[in-house]
């Protein structure tokens, strides 16, 4: 499974391309940052990270695309061009037709490190020995990109099954009626 994980932002958005399944060594296929400059109007910075992405997609060619799931900040400014940014990933993976799915940090934290409260250098420390790489990956963004990858392989068959199992549940569960008459 090959997916590209993205750390979305509008002056740095991570991304990193993780090859491999659940159980298995992973491979770092690529990583790096899209970068836009911050006084560039936003309408701009947004069509600067949608050529980046599609530049990722075109290269790397992933089956699923994996974004961090923007949650609440105290500076609204910040978490408004984080959303926009993840927007911008989740249209490009549908625009072909790719399976988006969204992480939390704690999630990503978690899977890749064991706690969701990990540091930004605990993760980068991760990564760098998950993937067997020299050194952790720069800036962080790029490691974070690569953890969402991480996540999303080991995530997915578990999610998969829930998934299957729930559809498999609607569908044999008989609708009740009642008969006139009964109470």
């Amino acid at each position: 499974m090959k997916v590209l994980g993205v750390d979305p932002g509008l002056t740095r958005c991570g991304v990193g391309v993780v090859d491999g399944v659940a159980g298995r060594p992973l491979t770092m296929v690529g990583v790096g940052v899209v970068r836009t400059p911050a006084d560039a109007d936003v309408a701009h910075r947004l069509v600067l990270i949608e050529r980046g992405l599609e530049e990722w997609l075109d290269t790397h060619r992933p089956e699923y695309v994996a974004v961090e799931r923007v949650f609440s900040q105290h500076n609204v400014r910040t978490v408004m061009g984080t959303a926009q940014a993840s927007a911008v990933a989740m249209l490009c993976a549908a625009r072909r037709g790719l399976p988006v799915a969204l992480h939390t940090p704690s999630e990503v934290k978690a899977a890749v490190t064991g706690s969701g409260r990990a540091d930004k250098a605990q993760v980068g420390a991760m990564v760098t020995r998950l993937l067997r790489l020299s050194a952790p990956p720069k800036p962080a963004d790029a490691a974070d990109a690569l953890a969402l990858a991480i996540c999303h392989i080991w995530r997915a068959p578990a999610v998969n099954r829930l998934q299957q199992a729930q559809a498999a549940a609607r569908r044999t569960t008989v609708p009740v009626r009642t008969l006139k008459g009964t109470r």
